[in-house]
């Protein structure tokens, strides 16, 4: 079997938190999610957006007195969700991309696999792999059929290998250890391919790096399942008041089924939307999505599309031109919006016309984001929301400062806009300096947005 020698600290012990290079609990500097690489469970999905758990976990040390129940509206792979539980509250997610999603949900269960009969099963597979190599084994699996890329995906050698992993993975009884097994497998698939994220997803030949030729995939997929099982034995010791609780993420829009939580039950609410910045957070999931089978047309994946936070610009600049929601009321906004439309317009939606609608959207999702938070959190509770400022067709947007604002005509009070890389921290959005900054201003940034309901 592969063998793996791991060193974990303790979640809680400063000395961690010292070693991961990070500053004050107190004051959201941490926010990269490269620093969850070497977090048990947090490090099993390589995920380009989101944040820390240390972040997560200062959080609530500092805004929950006692157990209590934790949302996360845009949950991605779960790193809020993961370290609420593991924290002893309650958590609660909403993702709308199925892969994500599993990989949530199957980290949640990092206390309740069976690490024996999952150890078994990574030597079984290794015993596995070897017979099929020495045989030469033909694999009864095959390659998602509506998946296609412009070059191969994987090279005919690697390909068998991941069609032999599949073989076995099809044969597991236990669905949980299977379900550790597809996680394993979706979390290092990108590594073995000939593509690779610069940060999005394109061919490694455009990058300059050649093709993967062949590769082992067999050691890689047991040396990742090692991982996890030391991992899940770690978590089941080192969880908080061990007994079993309610923690779930639901595989839709939080926009349209965030009644589903009880109202006024949320005693903090931690998040980080998709930013105005047209990543897109599916289509660099596509291989994950088809090789799991949570895809298996273009249609599935235009669904995700009209579903996403603001949607995407590449949908938004052949709609007719669209207004912010009255509800909204705010001019500056407005006159973005204007500016936009402005810039360019001879090309028409390729130029500022379809970036005004992308906006506009993305403003409107955030009012709807922002009555979704009033209904679901209790009074008092606090919001967190990551979010990053933007800079569209030369202008910039802050859109932390826009979100806060909004979320007030919704009925929330903003706290605070904390900006951790700038060291502006704890400067009120209602008396400040940086308002007018940020505004004029073309760099970016991020920050965590402070809402409370009143």
């Amino acid at each position: 079997m592969a063998n793996r020698e791991t060193m974990l600290l303790p979640l809680d012990d400063p000395q961690s938190d010292a070693k991961a290079g990070n500053g004050a609990r107190s004051d959201f500097r941490d926010l990269a999610f490269s620093s969850n690489r070497g977090e048990p469970v947090h490090r099993w999905v390589p995920w380009i957006a989101g944040y820390s758990r240390q972040f997560v976990a200062s959080a609530i040390d500092m805004h929950m007195d006692g157990p209590g129940a934790v949302l996360d509206p845009f949950a991605g792979v779960g790193t809020t969700l993961v370290e609420a539980d593991r924290k002893g509250h309650e958590s609660v997610g909403f993702e709308i991309n199925p892969y994500a999603a599993f990989a949530a949900r199957t980290k949640l269960a990092a206390h309740l696999v069976d690490t024996e009969r999952l150890r078994d099963a990574i030597d079984a597979f290794e015993r596995f792999a070897e017979d099929a190599e020495r045989r030469g084994r033909e694999p009864r699996a095959t390659p998602p059929a509506g998946f296609s890329t412009r070059a191969a995906f994987y090279s005919p050698d690697v390909q068998w290998k991941v069609l032999t992993a599949h073989d076995f993975i099809a044969e597991l009884s236990d669905y949980l250890v299977a379900d550790f097994f597809r996680l394993a497998f979706a979390s290092t698939m990108v590594t073995y391919s000939n593509y690779s994220y610069e940060p999005s997803l394109g061919r490694k030949a455009t990058a300059g790096r050649p093709d993967v030729d062949d590769y082992p995939v067999f050691a890689e997929l047991a040396e990742k399942l090692t991982e996890m099982a030391a991992d899940a034995d770690f978590w089941k010791k080192n969880r908080s008041n061990r007994q079993e609780r309610r923690s779930k993420i639901y595989g839709v829009s939080f926009f349209e089924f965030y009644k589903e939580v009880e109202q006024g039950s949320v005693d903090l609410l931690i998040t980080s939307p998709p930013y105005l910045n047209n990543y897109h957070y599916n289509r660099n999931t596509r291989p994950h999505l088809y090789w799991l089978g949570f895809c298996n047309s273009p249609k599935d994946f235009k669904k995700l599309e009209q579903r996403n936070f603001g949607t995407y610009w590449q949908t938004a600049r052949d709609m007719d031109p669209v207004s912010l929601d009255p509800a909204i009321a705010n001019a500056e906004i407005n006159s973005l919006i204007y500016d936009l439309r402005a810039v360019n317009p001879e090309k028409r939606i390729y130029g500022g016309q379809g970036w005004a609608n992308y906006a506009a959207l993305y403003f409107n999702d955030c009012l709807r984001f922002a009555e979704g938070m009033k209904w679901c959190l209790r009074s008092g509770a606090t919001a967190l929301i990551v979010i990053g400022n933007s800079i569209l067709q030369g202008i910039p947007v802050p859109t932390d400062r826009f979100l806060a604002e909004i979320a007030e005509r919704a009925g929330m009070e903003a706290v605070d806009i904390h900006t951790p890389r700038d060291a502006r921290v704890g400067n009120s959005i209602v008396n400040s300096s940086v308002r007018v900054g940020k505004a004029n201003g073309s760099r970016l940034y991020e920050s965590v947005v402070e809402l409370r309901r009143p």
